[in-house]
């Protein structure tokens, strides 16, 4: 998300994350101008990810998020949607 808000020739981006990266980005890229989509998007849990551990649980097949079919249908497609930009 960095890198991109960087590479990109637009000067203004909405931001609908975690509100913990504005601060980085504004770093990043002090001449572009980022707008959250949600002042208190604050989550305690976002902070204590590593990517050590997502390796970990992937390996191990640990801390599994189970979902609905429809919804991690819905979730792949928004996903795969992503990747075809990058």
């Amino acid at each position: 998300m960095i890198r991109e808000a960087r590479q990109s020739p637009a000067k203004e981006f909405i931001v609908a994350t975690e509100a913990g990266i504005l601060h980085r980005l504004q770093q990043q890229a002090p001449d572009k101008t980022f707008y959250p989509v949600e002042e208190e998007a604050i989550w305690p849990c976002m902070k204590m990810i590593a990517l050590e551990k997502v390796l970990r649980s992937l390996r191990e097949e640990i801390n599994l998020v189970k979902v609905v079919e429809e919804t991690a249908v819905r979730a792949r497609f928004a996903i795969e949607r992503m990747l075809a930009l990058a």
